[in-house]
């Protein structure tokens, strides 16, 4: 069982650091999204939209007071929410912030955008300020399947912001996400055709997962959606990997392909367990074995900061059996996957290469790497390993 937490737990170096933004508000909330995201952007208090990055900047100040980076942030990630329905001159000022209080990145600085929500102007000025890199959330090229998961944007869109970045000379990824009701081995087949006619360095592919409490979940319990078919969702994994491999993309972690040195550092960061400190309502964050996370609500967090606290809600020291455990559940989705834990019977091992879950060649050498089945079914490699 993980230790009570205390923010002492915190203070000290801090090594191999990166930052991670939330920015909780939408124009809309997609269907079937269940982060912590508001669409009202006038809240008062502090919690407002047009407030926020002040709000923010106490969290900064809050934590630098806190820990002691030893070498400057390796990576800065601002997610959502829609982080780009702020003024490019907001999200300047929070990276020009974190940059001042725990040293400039060397590496990746990325944001989330979604296509309707930018011009070109304002890449350039997010470039100008240091963003090197944007995410943005295609989901689907076909305007049905937009329509089902609640998107704003058109595929023209994706198209022309795409076109922008290329020209500022600014690496970008695509997100997309199948399965959604509607969606046929068709339409999955020309959303992946066109994102990779966008040419970008990364590829994020995400099978749909329906979540209690979001408007989507409400439709399948009604009975008015379907719920996803797992065999089509591997069906279309397949198929994504057979494209993206084809357009010379590798996969790095199972969701996640990209061209030769154009991975994600951000997302490396995550799966292999460094420390990172989230920032905004909700956002999660690890330091050397601590994890805690923020109050939720952003009234509740510009309250917190007002009142000189960190807005912190809670947290736990894990202890060496329950890092064991995240090490392997993180490690496993990586292609070079991980060592063989100790004391892991042999027999289980030759069974997830019976199986074929696993690949005989590196499991021989030492290590657990996924086959293309063993990430269909990544969950129950770990739970053999567990």
């Amino acid at each position: 069982m993980a230790d009570p937490f205390t923010t002492e737990q915190l203070s000290g170096p801090v090594d191999r650091l990166s930052a991670y933004v939330h920015i909780p508000f939408c124009a809309a909330r997609c269907g079937y999204c269940d982060f912590n995201t508001y669409t009202n952007l006038h809240f008062g208090q502090g919690a407002s939209a047009a407030e926020f990055a002040d709000t923010l900047l106490r969290e900064i100040d809050a934590a630098r007071a806190l820990i002691e980076p030893v070498a400057p942030l390796r990576t800065v990630f601002f997610g959502g929410g829609t982080p780009t329905l702020l003024p490019a001159r907001d999200l300047a000022r929070i990276l020009k912030a974190l940059g001042d209080a725990f040293g400039h990145p060397a590496g990746e600085v990325t944001t989330e955008a979604n296509p309707e929500t930018v011009t070109k102007q304002y890449l350039a000025e997010l470039q100008e300020a240091g963003f090197t890199r944007f995410s943005f959330g295609m989901q689907s090229a076909r305007s049905h399947v937009l329509a089902v998961l609640d998107r704003q944007h058109t595929p023209g869109q994706v198209e022309a912001v795409a076109g922008w970045a290329s020209e500022l000379g600014l690496e970008f990824s695509v997100d997309l996400i199948y399965g959604a009701p509607g969606e046929s081995l068709d339409d999955w087949q020309a959303s992946l055709d066109a994102a990779i006619a966008l040419e970008p360095g990364h590829i994020s592919a995400y099978g749909l997962t329906i979540e209690d409490g979001t408007k989507m979940g409400a439709q399948v319990r009604r009975g008015l959606l379907p719920e996803p078919d797992p065999d089509v969702l591997a069906a279309k994994y397949e198929m994504a990997d057979d494209s993206l491999t084809a357009a010379g993309y590798d996969w790095y972690e199972v969701s996640n392909w990209a061209k030769p040195g154009r991975q994600s550092e951000h997302n490396r960061a995550y799966w292999t367990n460094s420390n990172w400190w989230g920032f905004g309502p909700g956002a999660h964050s690890h330091i050397d074995g601590v994890r805690f996370w923020n109050v939720k609500h952003p009234i509740a967090y510009s309250q917190k900061l007002a009142g000189r606290e960190l807005p912190i809600a809670d947290g736990e020291q894990l202890n060496a059996q329950e890092r064991r455990e995240e090490n392997i559940m993180l490690g496993i989705r990586l292609k070079e996957g991980i060592v063989i834990p100790d004391n892991t019977p042999a027999e289980v091992v030759a069974q997830l290469i019976g199986d074929e879950l696993i690949e005989a060649k590196a499991a021989f050498a030492g290590r657990i790497r996924l086959t293309r089945r063993g990430r269909l079914l990544a969950d129950t490699v770990t739970r053999a390993l567990l």
